[in-house]
């Protein structure tokens, strides 16, 4: 079945699948779902998959859920999207998935087996057949090795915090720099040590640092690369 999928996966009469990995606060979501849109492709949200499962396991005691437990959670995980709303047994939790006590479980969640082997499926299966942008932390690495483009985006800790900050204060929430930096640094450590899926860029992945760019400077160089790939 794996090789029926990675087949189907790699047919580029009927898909053609990008990948954004990169750490947090380097503005993954937004330009994959601003590429999505130009391209006329669709957005998998990989991040908001494990914020839900995250978010499932924390309404179970105690956190984190022991390994028994878990493969019921995701047994009975009922995840499902329309467009950029969020739904978790027929509940949206757009917003609940973003909360300060669910992004930290989400790095404890992400980090075991069980839920990443059985995400990858899902997001595999999510891309069959289909022309998709796909963002994330492995999505070019473990999830989508033969993806036609890829690439990892970056910026230093201090200005993914200050996006962050900015992001926050829109909400009303007050935030410190500095504790925002710290939280970066503790994520990259984490995400890039962790044994499963860890947080890399793909040997073959582009890179490209968003410090010092716009958003719209960056999706023209996202839309610069696809566009000549795809007239290979």
């Amino acid at each position: 079945m794996v090789v029926e999928i990675d087949n189907l996966l790699m047919d580029t009469r009927h898909n053609f699948i990008i990948t954004l990995d990169g750490p947090a606060g380097a503005g993954k979501s937004t330009l994959a779902k601003s590429l999505a849109k130009e391209l006329g492709f669709e957005f998998l949200d990989t991040g908001a998959m494990y914020r839900t499962v995250a978010l499932a396991s924390l309404r179970e005691s105690p956190f984190p859920p022991d390994d028994t437990k878990l493969k019921v959670i995701l047994k009975n995980l009922n995840y499902r999207t329309e467009g950029f709303r969020v739904f978790l047994n027929n509940e949206e939790v757009t917003e609940t998935i973003r909360t300060k006590e669910t992004t930290e479980a989400s790095g404890v969640i992400a980090s075991n087996p069980l839920v990443r082997e059985k995400l990858v499926e899902m997001q595999r299966q999510a891309a069959l057949g289909k022309k998709i942008v796909c963002e994330g932390r492995d999505q070019g690495t473990v999830v989508f090795p033969e993806a036609q483009c890829k690439f990892f985006l970056t910026a230093s800790p201090e200005v993914r915090a200050q996006r962050r900050f900015e992001e926050l204060k829109s909400k009303g929430v007050i935030a410190s720099i500095d504790e925002l930096v710290t939280s970066m640094r503790t994520r990259d450590e984490r995400d890039s040590s962790r044994k499963v899926g860890p947080l890399v860029a793909a040997s073959d992945a582009i890179l490209i640092d968003t410090s010092s760019l716009s958003a719209a400077e960056v999706l023209n160089k996202l839309l610069e690369v696809v566009k000549a790939r795809q007239h290979l």
